[in-house]
C-alpha cells in the first residue's frame, strides 16, 4: 500500500512541442524531474534523458542541438541512431539470401556498409500520452522495400515508456510485411556521458566474452575470453571498439556506466532479444557509444544471432535505462551492480 501511493504521487506528462527546428516529444515525471526527449523525425531518436542533480539539470545522452545539427551531423557518429535492419558494417556491402546475391549501400565506410538503412527516417506518432503512472508514446515506420539491398517490405513500431524511479523502457517492435521469411538484426547507437569526459567514469558489463575482430572490424568467428569489464574498471585511457558477449544468465542490470565524481549511474537493461553489446569510445572522450544489439555485426554474412523472420511473424527487443544517485555506504562507494554480483557469487558485501 505504501509502494501504491508512493507511486500513484508521481505526475507524468506528455508534451508534443516544436521548438528548434523539429517536433519535440518530452516525457516527463515531475516527481523525480526526469526528462526523456524524442525526435519522430530523426529517426525517431532519443535525444535527451535529463535529470536535476546538485542544483544542475545533467543530459545523459549526447545528442544534437536542433534540427539543423542533425542535418549536418546525423551520420558523424550516428548518434542514437537505429540500426536496421542491419547493425554494424555489413562486409564489402553485400550479403546472400536465399541464393540471391545483394548490395545494402546506404552508407559506406571503409568499403562497408554500416549501421543499416532507416537510421534518418521520418518516424509517424501514434501514441503520446501520459497516465498516473507513467508517460509513453510510440512511433510507427512503414518499410517499403524500397532500397533493392533490401527488398522486404516491414513495419516498425518503436515505444518509449518514463515510469517512476527515473526509468526509461525502449520497446522495438519489427512485423514482417514481406510475404516471405526474411533477415533481421536490430540495435541502436546511443551515446551516454555523466561527466565532463568518460576518463572520469567506470564501466561494467556482464559479459567476460567478446567477439574477435579482424582489422576491417568485422567478426572472424572466434571468441576472445575477457574477464576486465566483469566487475567493473576505469575508462581512464582505454579505447574500445568491441563486441560484447553477454551473460543473460547473470543478474541485470547487464550494463552499468558510473562516475563518482559526478555521484550518478546508468544502469542497463537489455532483455534476451539483446544478448551483444557493442561499445565504441570516440576520440573525443565527451561520451561512449553503448550499443544493444540482437547479432553480431555483419550477421547478414556470419549468422551470428540472425534472426530469420517469416511471413506476418513479428519480433520485440526491449531495453530499459534508469538513473540513480551512487549509493554510500561506511565512507565506500557501492554500485547496485556490484552488490548484485557479490550477493549471486556468495561472496559478502564489502
Amino acid at each position: 500500500m505504501e509502494e501504491q501511493e508512493k507511486q500513484s504521487a508521481h505526475t507524468f506528462f506528455c508534451d508534443r512541442l516544436q521548438q528548434n527546428g523539429w517536433e519535440e516529444i518530452i516525457l516527463r515525471d515531475e516527481a523525480t524531474g526526469c526528462k526523456a526527449t524524442i525526435i519522430p523525425s530523426a529517426g525517431a531518436i532519443l535525444n535527451k534523458l535529463e535529470l536535476p542533480h546538485e542544483g544542475k539539470i545533467l543530459n545523459l545522452i549526447d545528442g544534437f542541438k536542433d534540427a539543423d545539427d542533425w542535418k549536418a551531423n546525423a551520420t558523424n557518429g550516428f548518434k542514437g541512431a537505429k540500426l536496421s535492419p542491419f547493425v554494424c558494417r555489413l562486409n564489402n556491402s553485400t550479403y546472400q539470401w536465399k541464393d540471391k546475391t545483394y548490395t545494402a549501400d546506404r552508407f559506406i565506410l571503409n568499403g562497408h556498409a554500416i549501421h543499416g538503412l532507416l537510421y534518418d527516417v521520418p518516424h509517424e506518432v501514434m501514441i503520446a500520452e501520459a497516465s498516473a503512472f507513467m508517460c509513453e508514446c510510440k512511433f510507427l515506420y512503414r518499410y517499403k522495400g524500397t532500397h533493392p539491398g533490401f527488398p522486404f517490405a516491414f513495419d516498425m513500431n518503436v515505444r518509449y515508456r518514463l515510469e517512476g524511479g527515473s526509468r526509461l523502457t525502449i520497446i522495438t517492435t519489427v512485423h514482417n510485411r514481406s510475404g516471405q521469411t526474411i533477415p533481421m538484426s536490430d540495435g541502436w547507437h546511443p551515446y551516454f556521458h555523466i561527466g565532463e569526459t568518460i576518463d572520469t567514469a567506470n564501466l561494467q558489463i556482464n559479459a567476460t566474452k567478446m567477439l574477435e575482430f579482424n582489422d576491417a572490424l568485422l567478426p572472424t568467428g572466434k571468441v576472445i575470453h575477457n574477464k576486465q569489464w566483469f566487475k567493473g574498471a576505469p575508462l581512464k585511457d582505454v579505447f574500445l571498439d568491441n563486441s560484447f558477449v553477454l551473460d543473460m544468465d547473470e543478474p541485470m542490470p547487464h550494463c552499468t556506466l558510473s562516475d563518482p565524481a559526478v555521484g550518478l549511474e546508468l544502469y542497463i537493461y537489455p532483455d534476451r532479444a539483446y544478448p551483444y553489446l557493442q561499445v565504441y569510445t570516440p576520440p573525443h572522450r565527451k561520451s561512449i557509444a553503448i550499443e544493444n544489439l540482437s547479432s553480431a555485426p555483419d550477421a547478414f554474412n556470419n549468422k551470428i544471432g540472425l534472426i530469420e523472420l517469416g511471413p506476418e511473424d513479428s519480433q520485440a527487443f526491449q531495453t530499459r535505462y534508469r538513473i540513480a544517485k551512487i549509493k554510500k555506504e561506511d565512507g565506500k562507494k557501492e554500485t547496485h551492480a556490484s552488490w548484485w554480483r557479490s550477493l549471486f557469487s556468495g561472496k559478502p558485501k564489502s
